[in-house]
């Protein structure tokens, strides 16, 4: 059986297998409960940009993105990996930039993927295209210093 819920932050899977063995005339049922929390970057929208990235107490990486743009599938993974590397010291996030136009139009995306760096409500880096993980990295260990 397996069971998935996604809160805010965090994609808790659980895994629960049964096992049955019968010795003899007696049945014994064996129970394993397996839950792991997966950190994902935070999914921002128009409705919630404000609260999760203007008003953060701690650095912001958002990447800006769509389906349909390959260089952000090449992006989305390395993102993923540093929403997990700084989680707690940083908030990282995805806009996509079909589903939520007011956010792209107000910081002026038309080239995607663009990832944008906040600090205190604001842009304070910028990078646009697919580069390697150390880049956008550094870039966040700055805003962290």
């Amino acid at each position: 059986m397996l069971c998935a819920k996604r809160s805010a932050r965090c994609f808790y899977l659980k895994i629960m297998s049964n096992w049955h063995y019968r010795i003899g005339g007696i049945t014994i049922e064996y129970i394993y409960l397996n839950i792991k929390k997966i950190i994902m970057a935070l999914e921002i929208t128009d409705a919630n940009f404000e609260e999760l990235v203007l008003k953060s107490d701690k650095p912001v990486l958002v990447d800006f993105w769509a389906e349909w743009c390959g260089p952000c599938r090449m992006v989305g993974p390395v993102v993923e990996e540093i929403a997990k590397e700084y989680d707690g010291k940083a908030v990282v996030g995805k806009v996509n930039v079909d589903n939520n136009p007011q956010i792209s139009m107000q910081f002026g995306i038309r080239n995607i993927p663009a990832l944008l760096y906040f600090k205190g409500g604001e842009v304070v880096d910028k990078q646009v295209g697919a580069v390697p993980k150390s880049v956008l990295a550094e870039k966040l260990n700055k805003q962290l210093a």
